[in-house]
């Protein structure tokens, strides 16, 4: 952790609502005049998406456990502990961004190289000068035998639907917008459990704050629902690991419909998650640089 140099991290499963996450923090930055260093996630895969797919294959045929994205096989594990520790040590460290789409493809791409769906830029220097770290992606609070990223986290929050919640989301995403068939998602969701339970799940007991939507209607078979809940249908439920972090009588008389159904969480109405986000998160990045 740094005073001078502050990391913060976002962390929480593909589909989970990081995206959501990211926006309100943007509005922070925006709103408060912040510098803010951005890392992706996805950078830090050990793999192209050719590699990844060919090493399940392989695994699949040798009747093998896959590799996931959730888990160390395919990430770079000690290279995300590294930037975080040289970035809170020095204001810098080392990014690269993952190509997701053809337009990524095409901005990226130079004379010397056309990159590809699923490839990587080369490694660069972030600039020195910036106010702040922001990661959002998978593993912000991973920890392993031999690494562990969050320990240099001065924020870390979490973004965790209630399971079948995230598997609704992920399905209706994947075949939307990537085009798989709702059975091949499903093989990706049973492939990566292990790695989901061995290195997602854990992150969630080392937050700051969790931000958990649950639905209001009924989810108790992912694999049939038709349609996505909507903000609507759904409460979020804000858990803080020190109830001092956070103004309760505050946050109950500005977020209506709210209550409080612990000494350290709050629940919201599930269309004033940005908002909650935005009262709650930016006291604490200006506490963060007011400590500089």
């Amino acid at each position: 952790m740094s005073k001078q140099h502050p990391v913060i991290a976002v962390t929480g499963s593909s589909g989970a609502g990081t995206t959501t996450v990211k926006r309100a923090f943007e509005h922070i930055f925006r709103r408060e005049e912040i510098n803010a260093a951005f890392i992706e996630g996805d950078s830090f895969y050990s793999h192209t998406r050719a590699e990844f797919r060919a090493a399940v294959e392989t695994a699949d045929k040798a009747g093998k456990p896959a590799p996931s994205h959730f888990g160390p096989q395919v990430n770079h594990f000690d290279k995300l502990e590294e930037c975080f520790r040289s970035y809170g040590e020095t204001g810098t460290c080392q990014r690269r961004y993952y190509i997701r789409d053809r337009q990524s493809a095409a901005e990226y791409s130079t004379p010397e190289r056309t990159l590809k769906v699923g490839e990587f830029t080369q490694w660069e220097t972030i600039p020195a000068g910036s106010d702040l770290l922001f990661y959002e992606g998978l593993h912000g609070g991973v920890v392993t035998d031999t690494v562990n990223v969050a320990q240099y986290a001065d924020l870390l929050v979490g973004v965790v639907p209630v399971v079948n919640l995230e598997w609704i989301q992920k399905i209706h995403r994947d075949c939307k917008e990537r085009g798989y068939s709702p059975e091949a998602v499903t093989h990706t969701i049973m492939r990566r459990m292990r790695d989901y339970v061995d290195y997602m799940t854990p992150q969630f007991s080392r937050t700051h704050i969790n931000f958990q939507r649950i639905a209001t209607v009924d989810t108790s078979n992912p694999f049939i629902a038709r349609e996505i809940p909507t903000a609507d249908e759904s409460f979020i439920v804000i858990r803080f690991n020190d109830p001092k972090l956070a103004d309760f009588d505050n946050l109950l008389a500005l977020l209506k419909d709210s209550f409080m159904s612990r000494p350290n969480t709050i629940v919201v109405p599930g269309g004033k998650m940005g908002m909650a986000m935005e009262l709650i998160l930016t006291p604490m990045i200006n506490e963060l640089l007011e400590r500089r």
